[in-house]
């Protein structure tokens, strides 16, 4: 379990540093952001964490389309896009027990 949380930390890093980098060509006020994804895509958050640096980090998804995009709003309100892709599905397992 430990490890797979870090994985997924140090992953999540990574898109804030992406994000940071890329900010100029895929990056908008976030409510401009969040309209298209919701208005052209159908896709709604689905998830929420707080990255490095005041950073954070939505997924948004569209159950229809199955469509999804993964977001890092800075702390100066810019939304950037990190990632996208098709075929989202939500799961819901069970954390295995504390051992």
């Amino acid at each position: 379990m430990h490890k797979i949380l870090l994985k997924m930390t140090m992953g999540l890093g990574i898109m804030v540093l992406a994000a940071q980098q890329a900010h100029a060509r895929n990056c908008a006020p976030r409510d401009e952001v969040i309209k298209r994804l919701t208005e052209t895509y159908g896709e709604t958050r689905q998830g929420i964490g707080i990255a490095r640096q005041g950073a954070v980090m939505e997924l948004y998804a569209s159950d229809q389309s199955g469509s999804w995009t993964i977001t890092v709003t800075l702390p100066d309100g810019m939304t950037c896009l990190v990632a996208s892709g098709r075929a989202y599905e939500m799961t819901a397992e069970a954390l295995p027990p504390n051992v």
